[in-house]
């Protein structure tokens, strides 16, 4: 790629976040905005070829292409597995530095340049509306009911754990800005990993997760197991956080899952650290960190086939990971595409250097409303209504931009 290093005295950055957006849409290329945990600004990536479509998850080798995953659920004839090509990339957090690919013809690269020195800002963006069909929605009784049938399954031995779900609809305000909404998650997340993914094949999604799938930058290997969720409130915090034996054993199965994973890969020497509180908006998980140093591994293929065989976690699906998989294709009562899949930057801003996080807390948008998504694991202690009040919860950390 070639790279270029813009003035600081040009435009402000959503001024020009916003006009390459509409570039993009324009010809009906692909967006990805997104701002890393903890990072001080957003990067973003505009595809103006095709995308590049495959049932498998990316490779995660430095020879493999950069680019922004996308990838559902799991693999299915609704939701399209995507890495949007790194075409356009505009990173703001490492001094708004601009890298253009080789691929692009030249008439693609005056029009990026040109747009970056205009000085108007578009007001009316054509995001990408989904082709799939709207979701069933589940309503209170209905999820109580799902909850119920989940737990008598677990119980009667079918499996361990299970991660049910719902979408539900809501109206999108009046004059609601998905630019300015993005804006607002990073302001309200620090921690999160906060994205906005319009694509042609998906449609557009917006949201604000806590929980890594798979990070790697050539020399460590990160992965975690997150699962446990009360509200934070003023009496309770990190620090002073109490957790029920349901909440307990279900982090324990999502970590040995993980170490499950490392021994398939004949793995053993790995750190483990946890589990710990953390904070991730208005709620609080339980979370443990694992790390392998990939000086000490030797296949070059290891990161790639750890998120082969992670993806779906079992703190989106659940355990034994097949009975699981089937219980909420029979059950659930909608597709989740999206939801509780995976996305991040591949092979970006070096090769060797990924970052790959669970789509959680998300919303997908359309032209008048939002649909959102939301989940709770299951075990055998669970209580039908403690879980869908823990949806509600986890349905207003990203549906809080609604009522700005």
């Amino acid at each position: 790629m070639s790279v270029a290093s813009q003035s600081s005295t040009e435009a402000a950055p959503s001024a020009v976040v916003r006009r390459l957006v509409a570039l993009a849409l324009r010809h009906e290329g692909s967006v990805a905005l997104w701002r890393l945990p903890h990072a001080p600004a957003p990067v973003l990536l505009l595809s103006l070829r095709p995308l590049h479509l495959s049932g498998l998850p990316p490779s995660l080798e430095p020879q493999a292409p950069a680019g922004f995953a996308f990838y559902p659920f799991q693999d299915g004839d609704t939701a399209e597995a995507m890495l949007l090509p790194a075409d356009v990339v505009l990173d703001f957090s490492a001094g708004r530095q601009l890298s253009l690919s080789h691929a692009l013809p030249p008439e693609a690269v005056a029009a990026v340049q040109r747009v970056i020195h205009e000085t108007d800002e578009p007001t009316e963006l054509a995001w990408h509306v989904s082709p799939q069909p709207l979701p069933a929605t589940a309503d209170r009784a209905e999820y109580e009911s799902l909850v119920a049938r989940a737990v008598a399954a677990i119980r009667a031995g079918q499996m361990t754990k299970v991660v049910s779900s719902r979408a539900a609809r809501r109206p999108l305000p009046p004059g609601f800005d998905t630019l300015r909404a993005f804006d607002a998650l990073c302001r309200q997340h620090p921690r999160a990993f906060v994205s906005l993914v319009s694509a042609p094949q998906a449609g557009t999604w917006l949201g604000a997760t806590p929980e890594v799938l798979v990070e790697t930058d050539g020399t460590e290997f990160r992965t975690m197991a997150l699962a446990g969720t009360q509200p934070l409130t003023p009496d309770i915090t990190a620090n002073s956080a109490m957790w029920r034996q349901k909440d307990i054993e279900e982090q324990a199965l999502v970590g040995r899952y993980v170490v499950g994973c490392f021994k398939q890969l004949r793995i053993r020497d790995y750190d483990e650290t946890g589990p710990k509180t953390v904070q991730a908006g208005n709620l609080l998980h339980l979370r443990t960190e694992f790390r392998v140093d990939l000086r000490r591994v030797t296949s070059p293929s290891f990161a790639t086939d750890m998120l082969r065989l992670l993806h779906p976690t079992s703190a989106v699906g659940g355990m034994p990971r097949e009975a699981a998989l089937q219980f909420l294709q029979r059950h659930e009562g909608y597709d989740r595409t999206y939801y509780s899949g995976f996305l991040g930057p591949v092979n970006l801003p070096a090769p060797g250097t990924s970052r790959l996080f669970v789509n959680l807390r998300c919303m997908q948008l359309r032209p008048t409303e939002a649909l959102l998504y939301a989940g709770t694991g299951l075990t055998e202690e669970s209580e039908p209504t403690k879980e869908w009040q823990e949806t509600e919860m986890k349905l207003r950390t990203v549906g809080s931009v609604l009522d700005e």
